[in-house]
């Protein structure tokens, strides 16, 4: 099928070639935060049931949170929580008008993608 049989239209979409405004960047990104924590959070309420059993359990989830696996899960979550925070503020300013051209929403779309991970990364080097 070529594109005059399409009307015009590309037949073929290729999603890698398409080059995305950075705010649909954060955009897809926040879509994917709030699935990681929807997903999350059976996997901390079964950290938390167990570190509430003994003091010896709690004493081996704290040390598991110290590996460098639960240390990459803890960044992983903070991101997330911080990630969606921040674009849902960015969103609720826009809703009311502020941020609307052009330039300040993707500068607040950077904002948001380059905060988020800086966060996660101060929080969890205080937790740790």
């Amino acid at each position: 099928m070529s594109l005059k049989d399409a009307g015009g239209r590309p037949v073929h979409l290729n999603l890698l070639r398409i080059h995305l405004p950075v705010a649909g960047v954060m955009s897809i990104v926040h879509r994917i935060t709030g699935v990681l924590m929807v997903l999350a959070v059976p996997f901390m309420i079964y950290l938390l049931d167990r570190s509430l059993r003994s003091e010896a359990e709690y004493r081996q989830i704290a040390d598991w949170m110290h590996s460098p696996l639960g240390v990459v899960l803890l960044f992983g979550l903070l991101w997330s929580v911080l990630h969606h925070l921040l674009a849902g503020l960015r969103y609720l300013l826009i809703d009311v008008d502020l941020g609307v051209d052009k330039s300040m929403a993707r500068t607040t779309a950077w904002l948001v993608l380059l905060l988020a991970p800086l966060f996660a990364l101060l929080l969890a080097w205080g937790l740790l």
